[in-house]
């Protein structure tokens, strides 16, 4: 069995999230910018010649052009006509074939988010072709797993930040992350909710150390589950090893070059949490190797995910073989339409018990919502 096809397919979808349309429109890169008001994403689908269709998804928001791009380009044409993995070794095997032959355009970024989108969907062969739904291909014991709800940034108002939170706390969820940077916003969540609420913010990166500590001391009193990616750059281990010392836990990960760009912080006392990014850092088979080297070092793994198509639910399958107490990520917006069932989000998700990744797409949805759609065949090279 071959790989005879694959689509590249990009969606924008719209989405609610009670905020207000900021005066000033700018172009936001951030998925969790006031600016927007749908999100995008871009998807991959694996055909067989056989007849068996693989989906993934690649990390890009409003960048995706550049990660069609590289699919088109330089990634499909490497998997075109291949023999479908019918084993995890045989998988790692091809992607690495690939991540060779592609090492002249950099180990991150949108070839390497395109690398992603195509393991995801080889994993979801896999199973298909096991007969397992991938949770229990990976070796996970549950299929149910618990959700967080990560908001979107309300623009530092501490008093539509603590409705925001109050709103989510009574759809069911006690972990709560905030898109916000100061610190009114923040201690304004954390008086709206009550003591049991686990509450987390993610800054994206703005701050200096010296600034990041400084913030952090000051957070600590707000007893956060944790700070996330609080300086620039997002990998400078010694920076976040320092605030870090301040109080306050931190996570970071999200944007991490590669598996391997995450072995520098096994051993450095950096982060109390690793966020590896399924659409990001490689794709399952990556992922794999962080949870993997993380967990033999001691240290907690909370996949990151504000992603909605493949990805999300790749990453909700990662989530199943970890700690029951580790909970998956999801962006608390309302989508209208729905993609597929699970965007529905309650507290708890039940894993598909079909075999593979279990995504099965709305298609009058994508037919609605599709921004671009190519198709490169083995047969014609594309269409």
């Amino acid at each position: 069995m071959k790989i005879s096809h694959i689509e590249v397919i990009r969606l924008a979808i719209p989405f609610a999230s009670d905020r207000a349309t900021p005066e000033k429109q700018e172009t936001a890169w951030n998925a969790a910018s006031p600016a927007l008001k749908q999100m995008e994403t871009l998807l991959v689908r694996l055909t067989t010649d056989d007849g068996l269709q693989g989906w993934g998804e690649g990390f890009g928001h409003l960048s995706n052009p550049v990660t069609a791009q590289a699919l088109e380009s330089l990634v499909i044409p490497l998997f075109l006509n291949k023999p479908v993995p019918e084993s995890r070794e045989a998988l790692a095997a091809l992607v690495s074939e690939a991540e060779k032959a592609l090492h002249a355009f950099g180990r991150s970024g949108p070839v390497r988010y395109a690398l992603s989108a195509i393991d995801i969907a080889l994993w979801d062969l896999l199973g298909q072709i096991q007969g397992k739904p991938l949770w229990q291909l990976l070796g996970a014991e549950r299929h149910e797993i618990g959700l967080y709800a990560s908001l979107v940034s309300y623009n530092n108002q501490p008093e539509e930040v603590a409705r925001q939170v109050q709103r989510a706390w009574q759809a069911g969820f006690h972990t709560l992350k905030l898109h916000e940077t100061d610190y009114a916003a923040i201690a304004a969540a954390r008086a709206a909710l009550p003591q049991e609420a686990t509450l987390m913010v993610d800054v994206n990166c703005p701050w200096t150390t010296e600034e990041a500590s400084r913030r952090a001391r000051q957070l600590a009193e707000l007893k956060l589950g944790w700070l996330e990616e609080p300086i620039w750059p997002p990998d400078d281990i010694a920076g976040l090893a320092e605030v870090r010392r301040a109080g306050t836990p931190i996570a970071a990960g999200e944007n991490i070059c590669g598996d391997w760009g995450f072995e520098p912080f096994y051993n450095a006392q950096a982060v109390d949490v690793l966020q590896p990014s399924v659409a990001k850092v490689g794709g399952i088979t990556a992922s794999l190797r962080v949870i993997a080297q993380a967990q033999a070092h001691g240290i907690k793994v909370v996949p990151h995910c504000f992603y909605y198509g493949a990805g999300l639910l790749a990453t909700a399958h990662l989530v199943a073989t970890l700690p029951d107490e580790i909970l998956l990520e999801v962006p608390y917006i309302r989508f209208s339409p729905l993609l597929y069932p699970q965007l529905d989000f309650v507290p708890e998700m039940t894993l598909p018990a079909t075999p593979g990744l279990g995504f099965k797409p709305d298609a009058e949805v994508m037919k609605n919502h599709t921004v671009s759609h190519i198709t490169l065949s083995a047969e014609e090279n594309h269409v």
